[in-house]
């Protein structure tokens, strides 16, 4: 019963062991579902299994028959229309990246968006190019497909070098969409967690680099060939350097002047956002702006500046894709679908918690994967969800993917009617609008600082993710960083906090007793807590953080005391011991014999428990020894182990805690264990006659005073007396006299 008293309450209640409560309180027996259970429900067929799969394999099926037609239509229009001209611009730069002509990026911005309609969750975001992604199959192109070295630059040569490139990218694009839809199909939407929020940072922050290095050809109009390799963003700042003085003035000016435009006007937007009822549409302006002035002043012809050219009509005919590529990316193909799947799911799961309403990740996987199938057909490129995309959708007053449907119009009335009107468009624009996307990315270096102060494990994955990024490139820097990132998890584990404890207050509080001055330890017990799980790798660091509470190596204690027992039952036979009331009394000089000799090819033995029935008397370990007999003092009599934070125990670790258990015991040092866990160790057959299931209590506290009234009632009148009184005294009071007549 609790009573509240004021702010404080009042338990009054026996003391608990595992065995007694379960005693008292009858436990409910679970059936617990094997693998072959789930088996048979995930193959199971009934109507109403039926109808919940169609549910989730189609999401549009739930959503669409509940839109508010009235209130939500204006406002999907607006953002559909502002998110698709958007995704035009980003379509023809991100295209930049890949190392294929423009056209194709407005295939990318089309075929993703209507799949994801139909199959995809999340209301918000839109689905299309990402630069990193961009970056991630541009890497796979220029491999493949490196640029013309032989100088010959005819349009029949670079004809083909760009079909040959459109092939390779729409290639690793179906790839990577079956190993979405895979992973989707067999449920593997969890891997997702295995990129912290810190990794992914930093990988998109070093992509931002790649991209920003990559643009600088096109700011500048250099033929620099791609790199990709290790260490192949220095090989190309190396390449553009070299060839500095070849620049383009014009496209620098053009470059400089857009990208000061873009940020200026970016920067008024993040200001005021809350002023201006939508964002202002500054690519847009700035591409009409640029395509109007290239149309009125030849910049081609009058200072040689690369421009758009001719932008294909209408769409292709779909292909497959090329068996031979697919052979020679497939690692490239995987992790262009787990970097767009965890991008785009970590935005999505943004506006999900802001706008209240579920998202399904293995869904996502399954739309994201069919999107990229049909778009790698149709000759585009990898898509997942570009963040400032989303944020136009969104903040323009988006409500569905209805948002999505007009902005593929959009796409579409580009791609089939006004296309040629960006034909002479200057490829330094695009480039310069593509850079002025990364500002979000570059900026957040600033979460170095942060990380540092609130987690230096979280900081330094950050740091390495986005050196092995920028240095080893995109693919082998992401399994680089998510190497390291599984060895910190398996450092933290390895190496748990382990402290001791003391009452705090004279309550049923424990905490670390370094931190706190108004603390109580009961005579002789040590309490001692592990805060993680233990298994193979940390048992060796548990062990050794035992001892060093404890203060002492039980194995070499007990071992010391089986040597002792030998010698004086050697002494005792030879008669140089001799046995009186007071003890054992030395009556000839004692004979000194060596550790090995004590040992006599029997070490086993000596870590078996002291066996003291064919001795005359009990020997004392805490009084004085014979001459020449020394063993460790030993200044406690139980050890409290406070299992409350261990979630699981391995088969290796409980080998190890079984041995360091029995160690303890046959020094006649008595274990409780607080906490869970006993369920597992009976499972798992971990008792025996030493190691009993009684030595698990419920909490600290209820260890404490079963060690307390088992140790100190015969010698102290007061509790004596209020264990005849009340036989489940007060556990605060009990701790309390018992604290007072240590003291005393």
């Amino acid at each position: 019963m609790v009573e509240p008293v004021g702010n404080h309450y009042v338990i009054a209640r026996p003391v608990y062991s595992e065995n007694a409560f379960n005693e008292e309180h009858e436990k409910v027996h679970r059936y617990h579902k094997t693998f072959w259970d789930h088996l048979k429900l995930y193959f199971s067929c009934s109507s109403q299994r039926v109808k919940k799969i169609a549910l989730g394999l189609f999401p549009v099926v739930s959503w669409l028959p509940a839109y508010r037609f009235r209130e939500w239509i204006l406002s999907d229009i607006v953002s559909g229309i502002n998110t698709g001209l958007v995704a035009v611009l980003q379509g023809l730069a991100f295209a930049l990246l890949v190392n294929v002509p423009p056209s194709y990026g407005l295939y990318a911005a089309f075929f993703p968006v209507l799949v994801y309609f139909i199959f995809g969750t999340s209301r918000h975001i839109s689905v299309g190019p990402f630069p990193v992604l961009s970056l991630m199959v541009g890497g796979v192109v220029t491999r493949l497909v490196p640029d013309d070295s032989a100088g010959i630059g005819n349009s029949t040569n670079t004809s083909a070098i760009d079909n040959e490139r459109v092939m390779v990218a729409a290639s690793v694009t179906f790839l990577s969409g079956v190993f979405q839809l895979l992973l989707g199909i067999f449920q593997f939407g969890f891997i997702v967690i295995y990129l912290s929020q810190s990794l992914i940072s930093g990988f998109t922050t070093a992509a931002a680099i790649h991209v920003l290095v990559s643009q600088l050809k096109f700011m500048f109009q250099l033929p620099v060939p791609g790199f990709n390799k290790p260490f192949g963003i220095i090989y190309t700042l190396e390449s553009v350097f070299s060839q500095i003085t070849d620049t383009n003035i014009a496209d620098l000016v053009t470059s400089l002047i857009v990208l000061l435009i873009v940020f200026v006007v970016k920067e008024m937007n993040d200001r005021y956002k809350e002023k201006l009822p939508t964002p202002i549409p500054i690519e847009l302006l700035v591409t009409v702006l640029a395509a109007l002035i290239s149309h009125f002043v030849d910049f081609e012809k009058k200072f040689n500046v690369a421009v758009v050219g001719k932008l294909e009509e209408g769409f292709q005919a779909p292909v497959a894709p090329d068996v031979g590529i697919l052979q020679k990316c497939i690692a490239d193909g995987f992790s262009i679908a787990i970097v767009g799947f965890a991008v785009a799911f970590s935005v999505a799961k943004v506006y999900s918690i802001k706008h209240d309403y579920p998202i399904d990740g293995n869904q996502d996987l399954i739309a994201f994967g069919l999107g990229n199938i049909v778009g790698g057909s149709f000759k585009g490129f990898a898509s997942s969800t570009a963040l400032s995309r989303s944020g136009v959708q969104e903040s323009t007053g988006g409500k569905t993917q209805i948002a999505g449907i007009v902005s593929s119009v959009i796409v579409l009335i580009v791609i089939l009617a006004i296309g040629f009107l960006l034909a002479p468009l200057q490829k330094s624009v695009l480039a310069s609008l593509a850079l002025g996307n990364l500002k979000g990315m570059l900026m957040q270096f600033k979460e170095v600082h942060v990380l540092w102060r609130k987690d230096k494990y979280d900081c330094v994955i950050w740091v390495v993710t986005f050196i092995a990024a920028v240095l080893l490139g995109l693919d082998i820097g992401l399994a680089t960083a998510v190497a390291f990132q599984l060895l910190t998890v398996v450092i933290r584990s390895q190496f748990p906090s382990c402290t001791v404890l003391a009452n705090v207050g004279r309550s049923n509080i424990y905490r670390n007793r370094k931190d706190y001055t108004d603390i109580y330890e009961p005579e002789g017990v040590k309490i001692f807590k592990c805060s993680s799980p233990i298994f193979f790798a940390n048992v060796e660091f548990f062990r050794e953080k035992l001892i060093t509470a404890v203060g002492f190596n039980p194995l070499r204690v007990l071992r010391k005391r089986n040597k002792a027992l030998r010698k004086i039952r050697k002494m005792l036979k030879k008669g140089e011991l001799q046995v009186t009331p007071k003890g054992l009394i030395c009556t000839a000089s004692p004979t000194y014999e060596s550790d090995e000799e004590l040992d006599n090819n029997r070490i086993e033995e000596l870590d078996q428990p002291t066996i003291m029935t064919d001795l005359p008397i009990r020997i004392n370990w805490a009084t004085d020894l014979p001459p020449g007999i020394t063993v460790p003092q030993v200044n406690i009599h139980s050890i409290i182990l406070d299992f409350s934070s261990v979630s699981f125990l391995d088969f290796s670790a409980m080998t190890v805690l079984r041995k360091i258990l029995k160690e303890f015991v046959r020094l006649d040092i008595d274990i409780y264990i607080a906490g869970g866990l006993l369920d597992k160790l009976e499972r798992s057959a971990f008792f025996d006659e030493e190691i009993k299931p009684s030595m698990f209590f419920l909490t600290i506290h209820d260890a404490v005073l079963h060690i307390l009234l088992k140790k100190d009632i015969a010698s102290s009148p007061k509790l004596k007396l209020a264990e005849k009184s009340n036989p489940f005294p007060n556990p605060q009071l009990l701790v309390l006299i018992a604290g007072k007549g240590q003291e005393q």
